[in-house]
């Protein structure tokens, strides 16, 4: 059995259990809200009941991240984002870190990571042909990416007492700068739906279209459909451009 102690502004799931010398210990878990205490209390009765719970008993980066999904991701993760966390420690992180311990992986040893994961040639896209050689190497966004997934990694063992700090917590990022991204307009949209014999593929542009918008430019966009020139009256430009979107 298992109880929630509330202690220092945290939730605390207490449970005991046993070792290799059936010597009886008790663990203690620290969660930031009692949904989460809830949960990985049921979580812990109820493998207790079926004879399979185990005590996190990580030594290596590898054995933190493999228990990290199993209680974490699968729970936590939508099905998108799953596939990416799981693909970047495959591709990334594993390699790179895997077989250190715990205690080896300090901010300095985070920080010589990132920075060489910026020389490091990037895994394809689903999207690039097979066997294509990008010559990309790993971006910084994707270095965010995989810098997020281990402060949330270490956050959970510091919950299960495995390590004491967070060593992601103090660890530099390379520097990034946003780049706006180059978006179609409105000739090129029309385009590109005049061009378009797929019917299905048609209505998915539209959609893709009026979705990107934002709140303000919907509302512009209603008004000016709304305004749309009685029979005989002449439209203007502007007017006619927006509404021949929804038209078509």
């Amino acid at each position: 059995m298992a109880t929630i102690i509330c202690k220092r502004n945290k939730f605390n799931v207490v449970y005991s259990y046993y070792d290799e010398a059936g010597k009886r210990h008790q663990k203690w878990e620290a969660f930031s809200t009692m949904p989460e205490a809830k949960q990985r209390k049921s979580e812990i009765e109820y493998k207790q009941q079926l004879g399979s719970f185990t005590i996190p008993t990580c030594n290596t980066l590898n054995e933190l991240l493999k228990e990290y999904v199993s209680l974490y991701g699968k729970t936590k993760w939508a099905i998108n984002g799953y596939s990416s966390n799981t693909g970047l420690i495959r591709h990334y992180i594993a390699p790179k870190l895997g077989e250190l311990r715990l205690k080896e992986i300090t901010p300095r040893v985070l920080e010589m990571f990132y920075q060489g994961l910026l020389k490091t040639p990037a895994v394809p896209l689903m999207t690039d042909k097979k066997y294509r050689q990008t010559g990309k190497f790993v971006q910084p966004p994707t270095i965010r990416k995989i810098h997020n997934l281990l402060h949330s990694a270490f956050k959970q063992a510091q919950k299960w007492e495995l390590i004491e700090k967070n060593p992601a917590e103090f660890a530099t990022l390379p520097k990034y700068e946003m780049k706006e991204r180059d978006i179609w307009d409105s000739q090129t949209l029309f385009h590109a739906i005049d061009c378009c014999e797929d019917e299905r593929l048609k209505l998915c542009l539209n959609l893709a279209f009026s979705c990107s918008l934002r709140s303000a430019s919907r509302s512009m966009e209603r008004r000016m459909k709304n305004r749309m020139p009685s029979h005989g009256e002449r439209p203007n430009s502007a007017n006619n451009a927006m509404v021949g979107m929804w038209a078509r």
